[in-house]
């Protein structure tokens, strides 16, 4: 369209265990309605709208694709591209593969690169900022936001300018002197009270050949393995895949790291750097403190989501996505409680989840990678109970998908209708099934299910065996290339 001047590159596909235990490895932060009922990927391309935007460019961990490209459908978006990580490489070669897939037709759009993961409260202001940058990043600069800092916080990086942070400064762009690392909180201090420090937001707008040329200076391995990752890339249904082993050869590094920290005296290059101030509400949502930072508080300084019930309690945050969850006289503590976990830590620890996370992966725990409620391709489903040589679930089918037609080899399965018609195919039978019809699929036995109607099938499903593992499955036809 001719007035699309910018393509959001949005990059999503960190892990967050920070935010352990909403947040697992195989269904992050970014995917989740941390702040209200839409994720904070959807949160994050919905603050855009407004813009002069061309298609989105969304960067994912293969991993994620389903459950991503189905939050992109819900939004109802003209169109984007969902651009494949065959491994996680950290943002660096994620922007540079979007700026090569964007330049692939000859144009040279301007990128707007920003994190999945964030919350900024005043969508209307972060627009402004980003129209005040716009002139800017299509001349030829980088341009960062800056976010106007209202504590001392050793959490972030900064970003020193030569002009303060006062009301008359906060509307124009100003001169990008140096990115400083996340400070004791002496410097913190001193930062904050000097006015010329910022928060770096992690967000960069800047023309896809600017972001090569200085890829291209400061660590040229990442470009030329992106290069012949999107030269071979292949387009896959929703799904833009990079060459696996192509961008496997990049080294990991972030954005900050690999460039913007070396902008600043890298005169030679005649790129210069360009910062917005900006005042909009904005959280990296890091960790469950950032959260508590973000969420509307009462008059107790408690943050709370879901059935909680409070008594003396002040200075928390409390979640509960499960069942009620009460505290008595718990001061500045965070509690989160989910399906199959539960975390409780003072707030001014909650950096220190990741370390609860290592621990389970090391341990073998499924709690570490995935919720009771898993997302797959056609829907969801829900572990309800388990023991010795059972386990129940609660699975919901999307209008019109398919499962994959499938076999067992150690367990047999029993479905009930819940909710909606389900087609079934069991061995050479086709049956069609409405609510409270119930099926018996034995060991051994090809199956498939499917939903015909126009709304979600919902069934319980008891499966029998000596193995109830996921990895018993044995595919013969799939609508998902699995």
């Amino acid at each position: 369209m001719p007035d699309a001047r910018i393509i959001p590159v949005v990059l999503s596909g960190g892990s967050g265990t920070r935010l352990w235990p909403v947040s697992r490895e195989k269904h992050p932060k970014q995917l989740q309605p941390l702040l209200g009922d839409a994720s904070l990927l959807q949160d994050t391309l919905q603050r855009l709208d407004g813009l002069p935007l061309g298609a989105p460019i969304v960067v994912s961990n293969q991993e994620y694709r389903f459950i991503t490209a189905e939050q992109l459908r819900l939004l109802g978006l003209a169109s984007w591209t969902l651009l494949l990580e065959p491994v996680g490489r950290n943002t660096a070669p994620a922007l540079t593969a979007a700026a090569l897939y964007a330049i692939r037709d000859g144009a040279d759009p301007v990128l707007l690169a920003t994190p999945a993961d964030h919350h900024v409260r005043d969508a209307a202001a972060f627009r402004a900022a980003v129209l005040r940058g716009l002139p800017e990043a299509e001349a030829g600069a980088v341009v960062t936001f800056g976010i106007l800092p209202d504590r001392p916080e050793t959490g972030y990086g900064y970003i020193e300018t030569e002009v303060g942070g006062g009301d008359t400064a906060r509307g124009a762009p100003m001169d990008l002197l140096a990115f400083r690392e996340k400070p004791d909180a002496a410097t913190a201090r001193a930062y904050v009270a000097g006015g010329r420090h910022f928060w770096n937001s992690g967000i960069f707008m800047l023309r896809a050949s600017v972001w090569l040329k200085a890829i291209d200076h400061f660590a040229p391995e990442i470009p030329a393995a992106c290069r012949r990752a999107v030269a071979a890339a292949r387009a896959d249904g929703d799904f833009v895949r990079l060459d696996a082993d192509a961008f496997a050869a990049s080294p990991a590094d972030s954005i900050d790291y690999a460039v913007m920290e070396k902008l600043p005296a890298a005169t030679q290059l005649a790129i210069p750097g360009r910062m917005v101030p900006l005042d909009a509400g904005w959280s990296d949502v890091g960790a469950w403190d950032a959260l508590w930072q973000a969420i509307a508080r009462d008059a107790d300084d408690n943050a709370v989501k879901g059935d909680v019930w409070l008594e003396d309690s002040h200075g928390n945050l409390v979640i509960a996505e499960h069942g009620l969850v009460a505290c008595i006289g718990c001061e500045d503590m965070v509690v989160v409680e989910t399906a199959d976990a539960v975390l409780i830590a003072p707030k001014a620890r909650t950096q220190e989840v990741k370390t609860i996370v290592a621990r389970l992966k090391a341990a073998g725990r499924g709690e570490a990678e995935l919720q009771r409620k898993v997302h797959r391709p056609w829907g969801w489903y829900d572990s309800v109970d388990s023991g010795d040589r059972f386990q129940v679930k609660r699975i919901v089918v999307r209008p019109g998908a398919t499962l994959s037609l499938q076999m067992h080899q150690h367990r047999a399965e029993h479905w009930v209708v819940v909710r909606g018609t389900a087609r079934v195919t069991r061995g050479e039978e086709v049956l069609m099934l409405g609510e409270n019809q119930s099926t018996y699929i034995p060991l051994g036995v090809k199956h498939r299910l499917e939903n015909p109607g126009q709304i979600p099938l919902e069934i319980i499903e008891v499966q029998s065996g000596s193995y109830l593992g996921e990895d018993d499955i044995v595919r013969f036809d799939d609508n998902y290339g699995r």
